[in-house]
């Protein structure tokens, strides 16, 4: 019998046409596909990213993912999912994971690949890149992560504003996720730092009820809060090169 293979494939933010050619032909290839969804949500967001992309579908196994702040609780969630995974691999199964944005960035795949790799320390894995929030709403808003020597901090939004207003003064640009519940606070403290008429917002890129917002002074926290919410925050207002004279 040959091995099986886990593969981790990051879908993109939103957009089916993101996912790579490689990573659509290993999904093509899989014998299971496993496929995450929010505790509470109707469907997988994973899955919307994959509208209109032929793959067989019956080969989707949907689970719902724990994120639950209790380490133990998280720990033996994984687990139970990695040896299930495990055992289809010594089986000899090709086993895809699906997961929004980047397969390594801020994702349940980190977790999947980790419990696997603890029970079977020599399996074989391979991962694909997805595009992260970040850079799609970077390239929807066109406004550069970083120009130059430009210091970029990719940062899990603080619990308090003394934190965030800390990282913000130490670098020139902050991209923010999981920002959540704390919009209105965040928003709050842009506004009092005069900068949030240079900071942008995004939420669902590329999905029916996507938000975006290239200023985020006026931006009502209400209803832009929400899940697969990224902030971009820029310290001072990007400076404009001009060319010199002469050149073409």
């Amino acid at each position: 019998m040959s091995a099986g293979r886990l593969i981790g494939i990051g879908v993109g933010p939103g957009p089916s046409g993101y996912l790579p050619l490689a990573a659509l032909a290993a999904l093509r290839s899989a014998d299971v596909i496993y496929l995450p969804r929010a505790r509470g949500a109707d469907l997988s967001v994973a899955l919307q990213c994959l509208d209109g992309i032929e793959f067989e579908r019956s080969r989707l196994r949907e689970i719902e993912f724990n994120m639950d702040p209790d380490r133990q609780v998280l720990q033996e969630h994984y687990a139970q999912l990695g040896a299930e995974l495990a055992a289809q691999l010594q089986a000899g199964l090709q086993v895809a994971y699906l997961t929004i944005g980047d397969a390594l960035t801020y994702s349940t795949y980190g977790y999947v690949l980790a419990a696997v790799r603890d029970l079977l320390p020599q399996a074989d894995c391979v991962t694909y890149p997805g595009i992260t929030s970040y850079a799609a709403a970077a390239a929807a808003l066109h406004w550069p992560l970083g120009v130059g020597k430009e210091r970029t901090l990719i940062l899990p939004c603080p619990d308090d504003a003394a934190s965030l207003r800390a990282e913000i003064d130490s670098h020139d640009i902050v991209v923010l996720m999981k920002v959540g519940a704390r919009l209105p606070w965040v928003l709050a403290l842009l506004n009092e730092m005069g900068i949030a008429r240079h900071c942008a917002f995004a939420r669902r890129i590329g999905l029916s009820d996507q938000v975006l917002a290239n200023d985020v002074s006026a931006l009502d926290a209400a209803s832009a809060s929400g899940y697969l919410a990224v902030l971009l925050i820029r310290k001072t207002p990007q400076e404009k090169r001009h060319e010199s004279k002469g050149q073409s």
